[in-house]
């Protein structure tokens, strides 16, 4: 089984019981394409970058979840086939690549200021 993350968007008419009533649809053919849903994350209502659809805003959506390769052909199908869903990503993670951690913030961190001669006349 693969990692992946099925990000998407979803119209703002529809409501909050819309939206989880919806995530649980997508979870569901996830489930029935032979996969398992191992994290649901809603990052609430937003202002879209763009116009999609005349709309200017959507609640986005972000699932982390384990497929086998085929499953995501068929979960794309269901997700393009609902109009309630503006757009929508399904993006592989690769499993070996390193986490990125940030560095730790040391006081060394800014160059020293460098100081030029000025030629005498």
């Amino acid at each position: 089984m693969r990692l992946y993350e099925v990000a998407f968007i979803v119209h703002p008419e529809v409501d909050e019981d819309g939206v989880t009533a919806l995530t649980e649809k997508v979870q569901g053919w996830i489930a029935s394409a032979g996969g398992t849903v191992d994290k649901t994350e809603r990052l609430g209502k937003k202002r879209l970058a763009y116009e999609i659809r005349k709309q200017n805003d959507g609640s986005y959506v972000l699932i982390q979840a384990s497929m086998n390769a085929s499953a995501p052909i068929i979960v794309e199908r269901n997700l393009r086939l609902n109009e309630q869903i503006l757009r929508f990503m399904i993006t592989r993670i690769d499993e070996t690549a390193p986490v990125a951690t940030p560095a730790p913030a040391t006081a060394e961190a800014a160059p020293a200021p460098v100081e030029t001669a000025s030629p005498e006349a």
